[in-house]
């Protein structure tokens, strides 16, 4: 039963006791509507007020029954709200308590600003891919909600400096903010940088003109949702077949396949050997779409099987995440980075 439910079963059984009352002294002792109520009153909060009338045997009877009732359903139902209310702050106390304790010994982790739509399905992206994030939003329903869920949140505001540092944003890795507004996606933005120079920071776009803003911010990258969401309409439209294919890939956000970086290491056993002696896709499984020779900044797309991987080259691969695993393993690529990149293809 719901709290709100309890109470109002409370309120149903107080009226229907005060009713009884009412109508057992008004036939009792003959007492007019205000006469019984006050003698119901004082015989239900049992508080020792003088009767109003003579009592007569029946009356006093009455009397103790009324007592015995009203202490107990209206005693007993005052006592579970009580204890409802009591028990339900105890427990938001001790899972707030746990939640802080959580998030002290979080090392690079993901901050994510605003639970709302955007920010939702950020959230889920991250809980796949199995990495602690910490969530701070202004509602406390929201809150409540994530901390059923298990995710770790944070009630507050994500423009204030206490807020971002209760969040651990100086151990923070990377940082999402997709805040309803621009202006305070810009002010949590500034917080953030000035916090911590090294964090990664994406934010949303809201208004068309708020990239260069963000930018000078302090965010390394700017999304606009509503930007995607008219683009991908449009190639829904313009070229069917391509996006039916992508969403076959990702399995339309249930990611079956994923595009990855994965970068070749100093110890890997991979190194300073050709794309064809290598054979990642009869090894791994995977598809080796571009290659980022080091201190390059273009990738080279469809890349030759005589290219030689060395120390830095970065391979953009599409697989699954067991298939990336083993190819990690053999670039010696432990993906922590200060940001894991995904890459889009235009």
């Amino acid at each position: 039963m719901s709290r709100k439910d309890r109470f109002a079963l409370f309120l149903f059984a107080l009226i229907f006791i005060v009713l009884i009352g009412v109508t057992g002294y008004t036939l009792l002792l003959d007492l007019n509507f205000i006469d019984a109520l006050y003698m119901t009153i004082i015989t239900i909060s049992t508080v020792g007020y003088a009767e109003v009338s003579s009592m007569t045997p029946e009356a006093k009877l009455f009397s103790i029954f009324l007592i015995i009732i009203s202490l107990g359903s209206v005693g007993y139902m005052f006592t579970r709200i009580v204890s409802s209310l009591m028990e339900g702050d105890i427990r938001k106390a001790i899972r707030r308590r746990m939640m802080e304790r959580r998030i002290s010994d979080y090392n690079d982790h993901y901050i994510l600003c605003g639970a709302g739509e955007t920010g939702w399905h950020a959230m889920k992206r991250f809980q796949k891919s199995n990495v602690n994030l910490v969530v701070i939003d202004k509602d406390e329903q929201v809150i409540e909600e994530l901390h059923e869920e298990g995710v770790s949140a944070i009630l507050g505001d994500a423009t204030m400096d206490e807020t971002l540092i209760r969040a651990g944003i100086e151990r923070a890795k990377g940082l999402i903010c997709s805040l309803s507004k621009d202006s305070d996606n810009v002010f949590t933005v500034l917080t953030a940088r000035e916090l911590n120079e090294k964090l990664y920071i994406v934010s949303r776009a809201i208004d068309k003109n708020s990239h260069d803003k963000l930018k000078r911010a302090g965010a390394n990258n700017t999304i606009s949702p509503d930007e995607i969401g008219g683009s991908r309409m449009a190639a829904l439209m313009l070229r069917p077949n391509v996006i039916s294919f992508l969403d076959i890939i990702t399995h339309a956000g249930e990611v079956v396949l994923d595009l990855e970086d994965v970068v070749i290491c100093d110890s890997s056993s991979i190194m300073n050997q050709t794309l064809r002696e290598v054979r990642i896709p009869e090894k791994t499984g995977l598809i080796v779409l571009a290659i980022k020779k080091n201190l390059k900044k273009k990738l080279q797309f469809n890349p030759h099987s005589d290219e030689i991987l060395e120390v830095g080259d970065t391979m953009i691969v599409l697989g699954t995440q067991d298939q990336i695993k083993t190819l990690r393993r053999l670039a010696c690529d432990k993906g922590d980075r200060i940001h894991d990149k995904k890459h889009q293809l235009d």
